[in-house]
């Protein structure tokens, strides 16, 4: 089940208010969903300072918690990816480990909050399991990611999950520039072979651009490891770390072409909304340039477009020769 961030945080109030606060936090997420801000509430209340006093008529008042940059300090720990190969090493997670366990002041919490915890590699995920076993008293832990199953078993496992709801950012990584392709083709070619080709050129181009990008990533990954580590571990260890990138970047690939399927559904949608008398959500832009889709388009004809492109996804989903299957559905889909 997944909360709105203003929810997980009601949950974890709560149980704060009646001592039953779990010692550990796993907030998963998309980008955009609130993880972030979660934690620097959470961090804020712990620290006492999410209510400020009474107002003249006897109300808390409550004072915004600040980013968790700003909370750093003794007691407040917050751990990112560093380095050229982004990710959070054992070294680090031993630093944090020798901060906890030195002395605060009574009733004083202990928070560390781990910024992207997928980018924890397995040697320091294995480090971190005893102090998410038993870590001090008055003491929190919260891994941030977007990726939980990038996460060891024995790490999920020791972790209360607050999975929260987030909308997908359309814009990003090529979004913006597939919607302006939708927006150009539907104010002069929508319903045509050339503007449907148009569409599908703008997806296959995105879509490539992304995965080159993600694939790159996971090679400089790989390629820091491989440096780091070439000399401390044999070769076995060193090949699974390979296969562990390559099945990542094949997984990001995979949620990133369902993003911009995501994005052509969203746009179709505020096309059959508009049809319909009701206001366009996600692309209020789109609302004039439906006008002219209106003059040859209607409902029936709209909803078989968008049963085209999810046929589509449905055949993608079963490892279809992808470049044939889109080139023919896009000519299903908007010519």
């Amino acid at each position: 089940m997944a909360y709105s961030a203003e929810r997980a945080y009601e949950h974890i109030a709560t149980a704060h208010r009646h001592g039953r606060l779990a010692h550990a936090l796993l907030i998963s997420g998309s980008d955009g969903a609130g993880k972030s801000n979660l934690a620097a509430k959470i961090s804020w209340l712990l620290q006492g300072k999410a209510t400020q006093g009474m107002d003249l008529l006897g109300e808390s008042i409550s004072q915004e918690a600040p980013p968790l940059e700003e909370q750093e300090c003794d007691a407040v720990q917050v751990v990112r990816p560093e380095k050229l190969s982004r990710i959070v090493n054992v070294d680090r997670i031993r630093e944090v480990e020798d901060r906890l366990h030195k002395a605060s002041g009574k009733n004083v919490w202990k928070i560390v909050v781990i910024v992207h915890a997928d980018r924890t590699n397995p040697q320091a995920q294995n480090a971190f399991l005893k102090t998410l076993e038993e870590p001090p008293n008055n003491t929190i832990l919260m891994l941030l990611t977007s990726q939980p199953q990038s996460l060891l078993p024995t790490i999920l496992s020791r972790c209360l999950q607050l999975p929260l709801m987030g909308k997908t950012d359309y814009r990003a990584h090529g979004g913006q520039e597939l919607i302006q392709t939708l927006n150009r083709v539907a104010s002069a070619s929508f319903g045509t072979p050339w503007g449907a080709l148009t569409i599908k050129n703008a997806f296959t181009q995105v879509i490539e651009r992304r995965k080159a990008e993600l694939e790159t990533h996971e090679d400089q990954l790989y390629a820091a490891e491989k440096k780091h580590y070439a000399q401390s571990t044999d070769g076995r260890w060193l090949k699974d770390r390979e296969d562990f990138h390559k099945a990542a970047s094949r997984s990001a690939y995979l949620a990133e072409r369902s993003r911009f399927f995501d994005i052509l559904m969203a746009w179709m949608a505020d096309a059959l909304r508009y049809q319909s008398g009701a206001p366009c959500e996600d692309f209020p832009e789109v609302a004039h340039l439906i006008e002219k889709i209106s003059l040859t388009e209607n409902i029936s004809t709209m909803l078989s477009r968008v049963e085209a492109l999810e046929d589509l996804r449905a055949t993608l989903e079963t490892n279809a020769q992808e470049q044939m299957a889109v080139e023919s559905a896009f000519l299903k889909a908007f010519g």
